[in-house]
């Protein structure tokens, strides 16, 4: 009977713990965590779907630039846009009531680009997927936003609003991948994963 090779280790090129949970949830536990700390800004006239293709890629691969082991490395991005417009990253209670305001009663569409590399001595294995998910959600009251920033769930995420809390309350319409949504969607993950070699079962 042949022994199993063993499965390379396995770097999430992300700090966020969505992430991680999201990958937890399919059974995947990275070894390293190594943010990439690149610059995230967009470029003049990039449509939502161009920004998290490049920065996924370029998160995967300034990492896989780093290493010298045998590993699988995962770089992701995530945006919310409403048509041409990308929403920020909420840094502050103004950042969420701002995206808030613009997502009130109006569908909004969520991007992830999942890259993953194989590296090893003699190859570099790169593979990417894109992953759209349309989302409405109902007409907010003042007093609805309000108590939503009160609450800080949306500060730090992609749009100002983490689906997988109290903001889901406000979803009326949802077409796509709701791990999407969360910030990693799963079975595209999964699927990049064995493709570049990695052993789930």
């Amino acid at each position: 009977m042949h022994e199993k090779t063993p499965n390379p280790a396995i770097i999430l090129a992300s700090t966020s713990p969505s992430r991680l949970s999201l990958l937890a949830r399919i059974k995947i536990f990275p070894d390293q965590i190594l943010p990439a700390d690149i610059d995230e800004s967009e470029l003049r006239g990039e449509l939502p779907k161009d920004l998290v293709t490049r920065l996924a890629k370029a998160k995967a691969t300034k990492i896989a630039d780093q290493i010298a082991i045998d590993a699988i490395i995962i770089g992701a991005d995530t945006v919310v846009a409403c048509g041409r417009r990308i929403l920020p990253k909420a840094l502050t209670r103004d950042d969420v009531q701002y995206c808030l305001n613009l997502l009130s009663g109006r569908r909004h569409v969520v991007y992830t680009s999942v890259c993953v590399i194989r590296k090893s001595a003699s190859t570099l294995v790169h593979r990417q997927k894109l992953v759209k998910t349309t989302v409405k959600f109902k007409r907010l009251a003042k007093s609805e936003i309000e108590f939503y920033c009160n609450l800080d769930e949306g500060l730090n995420k992609a749009g100002g609003c983490a689906i997988s809390g109290y903001a889901e309350s406000f979803v009326s319409f949802l077409s796509g991948s709701h791990s999407n949504v969360q910030g990693l969607p799963l079975l595209e993950t999964r699927n990049l994963l064995t493709c570049v070699g990695l052993r789930l079962a």
